[in-house]
Parts: structure tokens; sequence; C-alpha cells
């Protein structure tokens, strides 16, 4: 059998006022493409479809069309919904879709968070579990390893030892030794380092882990376990590299091979760096990627007019200026705001403590805001 892994479409994100629909059409046919070439039998799809929970118009409408388009050319689709989706809005309909081949896992029911699928090829059955998104609180969990826990331990497990596994699902999930995966300025509420961590020896006993969250394509651990990443870039901290689906081939028992498909996106995401002159002078030859997405290192010592839309002239895609002269100011900001928002709660409220009275909190008030902040989690 094979399938396409891909996760974090953000249908309808906006990166720096600029909509990226028109970009996300001309992937989602490109991914469309890559599934009819390599005639795969599934496309899945690890969560974040849309960009936010109450989606526009138009994503709406491109979704339909990206499924519609895979159900036609004979291609089950295997979905679950994100942090970021409505899990109500994504699995709508979700039981009478079946029928045409579209299986969609929403966390809408805690009784039943998860979705067994089961797909037959010539070695027999594969098992494909539907684990979308869940907030801890949902299933009594303080974080989400806990939540992943208590819902793995609810499942039954078929006792044939050849029959074949592939876990569907959308949590921060960390190597077994704490290993960290790659992250880029695009991912937001992943807390790294603390409740959000998930072991990825919970999934030992699936033969492919389909990872949504993290938008860089990457494999965590020894086990197959795999973040097929976003289709598209999003930041300019992404700019390096390549994305990229995964082509997932699965034979008997322990026979499986993962190839990554690289994507060309419409329009790259580029940085480049000069004296406002030189930069014009090199937008007016830059004949194949004038249209890029740009970010503007600009290394002029003088003040500048309006240089945005200087740059635009020659660059329309302008999304950011930078000026050099400032970096440095900058990235030790972001650095700050990057250590403090790693924090725990309880850190927080200590380091907060700690500044008004000078002094560390002691043991006693350090149970007292865990108490708290634990009860306020739920």
């Amino acid at each position: 059998m094979k399938f396409l892994h891909t996760s974090d479409l953000h249908i309808g994100k906006i990166v720096n006022e600029f909509s990226m629909l028109e970009d996300q059409k001309y992937i989602l046919e490109q991914i469309r493409g890559i599934a009819v070439d390599e005639k795969v039998d599934a496309v899945v799809i690890a969560g974040d479809v849309y960009d936010r929970s109450i989606p526009p118009t138009e994503a709406v409408q491109l979704l339909d069309e990206f499924l519609t388009s895979l159900l036609q050319a004979g291609i089950k689709v295997l979905m679950i919904s994100g942090n970021h989706d409505s899990a109500e809005r994504v699995a709508f309909a979700d039981r009478i879709l079946e029928k045409q081949g579209l299986f969609i896992a929403g966390a809408t029911d805690s009784d039943a968070l998860t979705k067994k699928v089961i797909l037959e090829d010539e070695f027999g059955p594969i098992e494909f579990v539907l684990f979308p998104f869940v907030k801890p609180a949902v299933v009594g969990a303080r974080e989400a390893a806990g939540a992943v826990e208590n819902v793995l331990s609810t499942l039954p497990m078929t006792m044939d030892l050849a029959t074949r596994r592939v876990m569907v699902t959308h949590f921060f999930v960390t190597g077994d030794g704490g290993e960290m995966p790659e992250l880029s300025d695009s991912e937001t509420s992943v807390q790294v380092g603390g409740l959000d961590n998930v072991p990825s020896y919970f999934f030992a006993q699936y033969d492919y882990v389909a990872l949504g969250h993290i938008h860089k394509p990457q494999r965590i651990g020894q086990m197959q376990v795999h973040y097929a990443g976003s289709p598209l870039k999003y930041s300019f901290s992404e700019v390096k590299g390549n994305k990229s689906v995964n082509l997932v081939t699965m034979g008997v028992k322990g026979d499986i091979n993962v190839e990554k498909r690289v994507l060309k996106p419409l329009k790259e995401m580029r940085i480049i760096e000069g004296t406002l002159d030189e930069l014009m002078k090199q937008g007016l030859q830059d004949q194949n990627g004038s249209q890029d997405y740009i970010q503007a290192v600009l290394t002029d010592e003088i003040e500048l007019l309006d240089p945005m839309s200087s740059l635009r002239s020659v660059y329309p895609n302008t999304m950011q200026i930078v000026l050099k002269k400032h970096m440095k100011e900058r990235e030790e900001s972001f650095t700050l705001g990057l250590t403090v928002a790693r924090q725990s709660t309880e850190e927080l409220f200590c380091g907060f403590y700690e500044l008004l009275k000078g002094e560390e909190m002691d043991d006693v008030r350090r149970a007292i805001v865990r108490e708290v902040a634990e009860e306020a989690e739920k």
C-alpha cells in the first residue's frame, strides 16, 4: 500500500498581511498531482487543516475542491483536526462522507476521541488510528503526555502480531531521550520542554506515526515517527530547505519505505541583504524571482524615506524590512522573549515573586502556586 502523508495546510493563513490562498491552491494541486502519479491508495492529513477555528469562505471552498479532486481520482482521504481547527467544523458530516472514502476525526466526543479506519491491500488489513488534537483537560489530564496516554490505553489492540498499524495524530512528539524537533517561527502554541511534550515511545506499537503540528519535515527518534511538515513556508525562519510530502510504501509487517517528494511553491520565500540602492538594482534585473516573498535586510546607516514603497516597486511581494543596525537589539529581545515563552506557569510566577520580593520562593509557596496553576489548566 502507498499513501501520502502531509499536514499543517493552514488553509486561509495570512502571512505579514499577505493572503496565502493562491499559493495554497497551487501547492494542493501539486500534492494531488503527486498522489495521482504515484498511484497512492490514500492521502493522510495530520491536522491543522485550516489556520483558524472559523475559516473564511474561500478557505472552505479550497479544501472542498482539493478533497473532491482526490476522491474523484479514487484516492481515499484520512484527516484529523489540529489545534488550529474547530473539530466540530472539520468533522461535520463525517459519517456520511465515509461512504465516499473521506474519513475525518475531530475531537468532538470525549467518549470517542479516536477513529479506526481499516484499509486492505494484498498483504491484508492496515489499521489507521486517527487521533485528533485534544486539550488535556478534556480527558482528565494535566499535560499532553497524560492525555495521550489516557486515550491510547482505551484503544483495543488486535492480537494478530502481523497486523500493520499507522497512527495519525497532532501533538508535540519528542524523542525517547528528550530529543526535540526543529522548530520555526510559524509554529504557535508549542511549549518547548513543558506541558506539550509527548514521548515517541508511546507509539511503539505502530509501524508508522504520521504527525502534524511542527512545520519542518523531519523524523523523530529511531522509529518511523515523522513530521511531514507544512507544504508551504509560513515564516522567514523556514527559508532554508525544501517543503515536501512523505510517500509511504508498506509491504508485509516490518517492510516500510518512506520517501520525500519535494514541493515547489508558486512563490519562494527569500531573504535578501544590501543597501536600498543595491537591492533596487538587483530587483530590476531579477526577472525570475521578482514575485517572491521577500524579507529585505537593509545595511544602510542613514535614515531612509519609505523604503517599503521603493522596494515594492521592484519586489511587489516584499513582506518585511529589517534594518541591520537594529538586528542585534532585536535578536536579544527575541531571545529573551523565547526564554520566557518556554517557562511553565510555575516558573513564571516564581520569577515574578523573586523580582518583587528580592528572594526565592520557598517550597510551601511553590506548592500552592503549582496547585493553583494545575487547577487553572484544567
